[in-house]
């Protein structure tokens, strides 16, 4: 039987304490692995490694992600708690102009500022549902160290206790339950002990050289944590404080937090921004992440970790859901993956360059050949509501869907991913490709009985799908219908050696993507 979270906590301080003692070269110490609830998986790689991806997974293929929180108050997109600190930035001119200096007026004065006042998570989430959406993802803390939730181990920055003074996940997760959408969270709370160095720094030139900004103050440790040191304060990059190995107590503090946020809404998806974090500590709460999971679901594992390859925490694709952050995969993988992308910054920005719907299906169509789930931001302002980019966005895919859902969702992979002009080099950062209608992706339904042909764009001309000619290897393929989804009449077409070929219609109900079901 599992712990109750309570007893859990109190053993996970108690075991962690015993490691704060730990030498400055805590690489090389053993770490004590927090208690795990009872079932078949540990910190220990080998039973980490029996993971299966569930079905619901599988079959769902797009999910939305609100990747929302105070720094949408700005308005001036993501990492702006970070690098409002760093002189030369364009976030620190942007925020001396519209808030004050950073040694008077730091990231502690924003937070205050998010509202939310016109958050209507049951109206965005019927709006997701329509737009195609299976899953549903709320963010639960940032690399800015701000929970949105009633968070038991940061009760002062939070945003039931300031801001919108809401339940930001819990309503999430409401909202989502009603609409039947599985539900999970984002973490990005690892990175934030060496993310947040720079607020322990100053100005480096001007009139106030050398002035400590407000993260040296102590009374704000809860948010800025402690000084990295002289190399963090100043880079432009995060991740010099060895925080991985040494913090004994960051890890303890982590595990508490992100236990706390799973412990009180049972995600069927945890995302975690980057590896996993904090060795053992981190495998250990995955571990407790899928045990509690199995009992909750009589004996069935229906969780979903996200993890990335992105040399911040450990990696293996075997032990979760792999995820490509703005990216894809280049071939079919054997195993479920996940790309994770915004139609804009990731926090709303001003003046932004979004994502068309356009760019947004032709991904989509490429993720989903390839065996892959799409996670999309849809951007939120600070107020809860969407600008008119993520409102076009929405209306386009719920538009979309209504016809070509069907070789989206609950589909697999085909024997190849498609064909074309257009090559895709896999991995991160790594996307806004130039799709055309010469571009085709497949998908199947499962039961193996209907294949879909996604044309990347309008066809003005006959599609031929070369790997469906008579001598391409296809010939046990017998092809008893083509038809447009969404048109009335049959496709005209014919089997050829070497293709099969389809005739353009004048005019397509669908836009962007066009799709053939060939049966």
């Amino acid at each position: 039987m599992p712990l109750p979270p309570t007893l859990r906590r109190a053993l996970v301080a108690s075991c962690l304490a015993m490691c704060s003692t730990a030498p400055a070269k805590a690489a090389d110490a053993p770490e004590l692995v927090p208690p795990i609830a009872p079932g078949p998986f540990s910190a220990q790689w080998d039973t980490l490694r029996n993971y299966r991806c569930p079905e619901w997974f599988r079959d769902a293929k797009f999910g939305i992600w609100a990747h929302w929180g105070p720094q949408a108050v700005p308005e001036h997109g993501d990492w702006f708690a970070r690098l409002m600190y760093l002189q030369g930035e364009d976030d620190y001119a942007y925020h001396l102009e519209h808030f004050g200096h950073p040694s008077q007026h730091g990231y502690r004065e924003i937070p205050p500022l998010w509202r939310a006042e016109h958050f209507d998570p049951d109206r965005l989430m019927a709006r997701y549902k329509a737009a195609g959406a299976r899953y549903f993802v709320s963010m639960g803390v940032h690399h800015d160290n701000f929970d949105l939730w009633d968070s038991k181990y940061q009760p002062r920055w939070n945003a039931v206790a300031m801001g919108p003074k809401r339940d930001i996940v819990g309503l999430w997760k409401a909202a989502a339950a009603r609409q039947g959408l599985r539900f999970g969270v984002s973490e990005h709370l690892g990175a934030s002990f060496s993310w947040y160095a720079t607020a322990h720094g100053s100005d480096q030139t001007g009139p106030l050289a050398g002035v400590p900004y407000d993260g040296a103050d102590p009374a704000y440790r809860d948010l800025y944590h402690d000084d990295g040191g002289a190399a963090s304060r100043t880079s432009g990059k995060w991740g010099v404080r060895p925080w991985y190995t040494e913090d004994r107590q960051w890890h303890q503090d982590w595990f508490n937090r992100i236990s706390d946020l799973v412990d009180r809404y049972h995600p069927d998806l945890l995302y975690s921004d980057g590896g996993i974090p904090f060795g053992v500590v981190g495998r250990a709460l995955v571990a407790d992440f899928y045990n509690t999971n199995i009992a909750a679901h009589g004996g069935r594992l229906e969780a979903v970790y996200n993890l990335k390859d992105m040399q911040t925490g450990e990696f293996d694709a075997g032990v979760g859901v792999p995820d490509v952050e703005r990216g894809g995969m280049d071939r079919i993988q054997p195993f479920v993956w996940q790309t994770d992308t915004s139609n804009g910054d990731w926090f709303y920005r001003r003046d932004d360059h979004y994502k068309t719907p356009d760019q947004v299906l032709k991904m989509l169509a490429d993720i989903v050949s390839k065996n892959g789930n799409l996670l999309l931001n849809v951007v939120l302002k600070a107020d809860g509501t969407p600008p008119p980019e993520s409102d076009e966005l929405l209306d386009e895919l719920a538009a979309w869907m209504a016809i070509n859902g069907e070789a989206i969702h609950d589909t697999r992979p085909w024997v190849v991913y498609g064909f074309g002009p257009t090559k895709m080099e896999g991995g991160h950062f790594k996307e806004n490709y130039a799709f055309g209608e010469d571009d085709v992706r497949f998908t199947r339904s499962k039961d193996g009985t209907k294949l879909y042909a996604l044309c990347l764009g309008l066809p003005t001309k006959p599609v031929r799908i070369v790997p469906l000619g008579t001598h391409a290897g296809a010939q046990d393929f017998a092809v008893h219908a083509v038809r447009y989804l969404g048109e009335t009449e049959p496709a005209r077409w014919s089997r050829q050696a070497d293709a099969l070929v389809v005739e353009p219609l004048p005019a397509y109900r669908s836009r962007h993507v066009v799709v053939l079901r060939i049966e």
